[in-house]
């Protein structure tokens, strides 16, 4: 799980916040618009949807084996 966390977050791992693909994946399932999200929104969301988003890193993981 934790490897495709590591690999989605390539080049944003220190800013996750500005990844265009996990700021896609936030506006996609929680309805957030994507150039609007902030460092303080992105931990906010994570944490309340820490659940969701563990599924779906052990889906991706899965699908990538």
């Amino acid at each position: 799980m934790l490897r495709i966390a590591w690999r989605l977050s390539k080049g944003y791992r220190l800013r996750p916040w500005r990844s265009p693909y996990l700021c896609w994946r936030m506006e996609t399932y929680w309805g957030m618009h994507a150039d609007r999200i902030t460092a303080r929104d992105f931990c906010r969301i994570a944490w309340r949807e820490r659940r969701e988003l563990i599924r779906y890193l052990r889906w991706a993981d899965r699908m990538d084996r």
